[in-house]
């Protein structure tokens, strides 16, 4: 079992926290909350390191609207300083889960996504008709509105029991 050791340093890092938001404001530049974070650039940046340093960081409210891709879905977005942060530990955080996924997982990770499973998932199926003459199937499903629906007592206090369980990674 490999262990981490100080991932929360690593996350909060100046140069980590900077490296996030070169990431995060690539295709953000006509926004408004970027450009106004952006004038103030290092104050802003070293303010985050601060808060999260003296853990006195708190994640903002997250403004709602509506998007048409084609479906209506209402899309919830955080503020640009906790993006930055959800950035800075997903560059820390990343590498240590992308070793343990399967190669069929294609969700969310990075060189992958939605076409590559697709093309993946078509070439299992192909194998598999080939292989069996009743034919295969492939059942696509999704659960509506099912982060709205995770209890969060729940979900904070299996967290909790699995983080006393577990050895201390510094984080």
């Amino acid at each position: 079992m490999k262990f981490y050791r100080d991932l929360f340093g690593d996350i909060i890092a100046s140069e980590n926290l900077f490296a996030a938001w070169t990431t995060f404001k690539e295709d953000k530049r006509n926004k408004v909350d970027v450009a106004w974070f952006e004038r103030h650039l290092e104050e802003n940046i070293f303010a985050l390191h601060r808060e999260l340093k003296n853990r006195t960081y708190r994640h903002g409210p997250y403004e709602g609207f509506y998007i048409h891709d084609p479906k209506q879905r209402h899309i919830h977005k955080a503020t640009v300083r906790d993006r930055i942060l959800h950035h800075a530990v997903f560059s820390v955080v990343n590498p240590v889960f992308e070793e343990t996924f399967v190669p069929t997982s294609f969700s969310c990770r990075v060189g992958l996504g939605t076409h590559k499973g697709v093309d993946a998932a078509e070439k299992m199926l192909r194998y598999v008709n080939l292989n069996a003459p009743q034919g295969a199937f492939a059942l696509k499903c999704d659960v509506r509105k099912f982060f709205d629906s995770v209890d969060h007592e729940i979900l904070l206090s299996i967290l909790k029991n699995e983080s006393r369980t577990k050895p201390r990674s510094g984080f």
